[in-house]
This record gives structure tokens, C-alpha cells and sequence, in this order.
């Protein structure tokens, strides 16, 4: 640029409108930048509530999830011991059945070798011993009846035998049974249990998906914070040039202006006594003069009160 003092006032005039516009198109676009600063900040502000609503959803749903894990532990626990208890009761079962089916064997055995109840046969046996003891029979059919007396004692053994162990069986049934009852109400209580486990492990699981859902929808907005944030750098960057370079135009135009009051005063003062002339030469040809013409005598020391 030209010298300030080289400069004639149009000229002087001219670069100073080149400066202020200038001037005044930097403070917009410094206008500019702050609104757009202001805008991402108010939507940084937006997506920052936005992810601490959802992260505090994600910290009050994993406190429930907890919960529910915990209370399908507990139950989960409860199952595992009453199993424990089901499995000695099966085991006894177990043995129960083994004995009743070790005891029917051992019956049937008997059974067969007796071929026949306990009251037939000791009615047969009395009768033969009856018949033994008392009858008048020849040798040959004594020995015949001996020798069935024998053989009916050995049945009649094997029935009572039989009979001690069908009563076994049946003791043994009634416990077995008893068992049974037993094991049956633990199932059904496990079973309860497990339904109780079941709705603990559903409400966990539903409860980890929304805090997956909401954990997902916290990063998305924290995404959008840091590009936000990126975006933001490059913008605040412009401000600092921005007014450095306003800063120096209005330095450099102060240069300008002053030149130019400088010719406005010069400008001023010959206009001032030009007019204090015309005064001058008014009051001396007409003796007369205006108000303006006493201020401008009066200014200059022509006149005085």
C-alpha cells in the first residue's frame, strides 16, 4: 500500500472503504465461526445427555440383571442340594427294587418246590400223619405214606419259606413305596425350582439385551461427540487469524483515518476562515452581522463581550 502521506483524499477515501469492508467481511465471517462453534457445541451438549440418560439406564439395568443372576444362583443352589437328597433317595430305591425282585425270586423258587399254599398242604401232611400214626395199613403203603409225609414237610417248608418271603416282598414294597413318594415330591419340587430358575435366567437375559441395545445407541452418540469434537478443532483454529487479521486492518486503516482528519482538519480550519473573512468584511462594509458571524468574530478575537 501507497504512503498515507502521498495519498491524495480520495485516494485516502477509497482505501479506507477498502479496509472497512474488508474489515467488516472478517468480523462477519468471525460471526459466522462463533454461531457455527455455538450450534455444535449446543448439539455436543444434545448427544452428551443423551449418552449419560443411557448410561445411567445401562448402570440401573445391570444392577437388576445382577440381581436376577443372583437370585437364579441362589436357586440354582437350592436345585443342586435337593438333587442330592433325590439321588440318595433313588439309589435307595434302587436297592429296594433289587431286594424285592431278590426276594420274589427266591419266593417263586420255594413256590414251585411247594407246589401248593401253606393250608392245603398242612391239611395234607395232618392227614397223612393222621393216617401214619393211627391207621392199620399194611407195610408197603406205611412206607408209601412215609414217604409222602417227607415230601409233603419239604413242600410245606418251602411254602412257609414262601410265605415269610412274599411278607418280606410286601415290606419291602410298602417302603419302596414310601421312597417313591419321597422321590416324586423332591422332583416336583426341583421342578418348581427349576420354573423359579428358568424366570430369574429369562429376566437376566432380557435385561443383558437392553442394556446391549442401550450400551450400542451410548457409543453411537459418543461417536457422534468425538466427530462433533473433530469437526469443532479446524473450526476454532479460524478465530485466532481471524482476529489477529481484524486486529491488523484496523491498525493498518487507523494510519489512513488519521491522514484523512488530519486534510478534514485542514480542510476545516480554511473553511473557518474563510468564513471569519466574509465576517470580517461584512461588519466592516455594513456593520452588520448574523449570530454566526458574532460566534466567528468572537472565536477568532475580534470582538469581545
Amino acid at each position: 500500500m501507497k504512503d498515507p502521506a502521498s495519498m491524495t483524499e480520495r485516494e485516502l477515501k477509497e482505501t479506507v472503504n477498502k479496509f472497512r469492508n474488508e474489515i467488516s467481511h472478517n468480523e462477519k465471517t468471525l460471526k459466522n465461526v462463533f454461531r457455527e462453534l455455538k450450534l455444535h457445541r449446543t448439539n455436543i451438549g444434545e448427544l452428551k445427555e443423551k449418552r449419560d440418560d443411557l448410561n445411567a439406564k445401562v448402570k440401573e439395568l445391570a444392577t437388576l440383571a445382577r440381581n436376577e443372576k443372583a437370585a437364579r444362583d441362589e436357586v440354582n443352589a437350592k436345585i443342586s442340594e435337593i438333587k442330592g437328597k433325590r439321588q440318595v433317595v433313588l439309589n435307595l430305591k434302587d436297592k429296594l427294587t433289587g431286594d424285592i425282585s431278590s426276594f420274589k425270586e427266591k419266593r417263586n423258587q420255594f413256590n414251585q418246590e411247594s407246589k401248593g399254599s401253606v393250608e392245603s398242604l398242612a391239611k395234607a401232611y395232618t392227614k397223612e400223619v393222621e393216617t401214619f400214626l393211627n391207621a392199620d395199613i399194611p407195610l408197603k403203603h406205611e412206607k408209601d405214606v412215609f414217604e409222602r409225609i417227607m415230601q409233603l414237610e419239604k413242600r410245606l417248608e418251602a411254602a412257609l419259606a414262601a410265605d415269610g418271603l412274599h411278607k418280606e416282598v410286601m415290606s419291602v414294597y410298602d417302603s419302596a413305596k414310601e421312597v417313591e413318594k419321597e422321590g416324586y415330591e423332591l422332583g416336583s419340587h426341583i421342578k418348581e425350582l427349576a420354573e423359579d430358575s428358568q424366570k430369574h435366567h429369562v429376566k437376566m437375559i432380557e435385561l443383558y439385551n437392553q442394556i446391549d441395545e442401550f450400551r450400542k445407541e451410548a457409543d453411537l452418540y459418543h461417536s457422534q461427540m468425538k466427530e462433533t469434537y473433530a469437526v469443532l478443532s479446524p473450526i476454532r483454529d479460524k478465530i485466532d487469524p481471524l482476529k489477529k487479521k481484524v486486529e491488523s486492518l484496523r491498525e493498518e486503516l487507523g494510519g489512513y483515518l488519521d491522514k484523512l482528519n488530519e486534510i478534514q482538519l485542514e480542510k476545516d480550519e480554511k473553511k473557518k476562515d474563510e468564513q471569519h473573512s466574509a465576517a470580517k468584511e461584512r461588519l466592516e462594509k455594513t456593520g452588520k452581522m448574523s449570530l454566526e458571524d458574532l460566534k466567528i468574530l468572537m472565536d477568532k478575537g475580534d470582538l469581545k463581550l
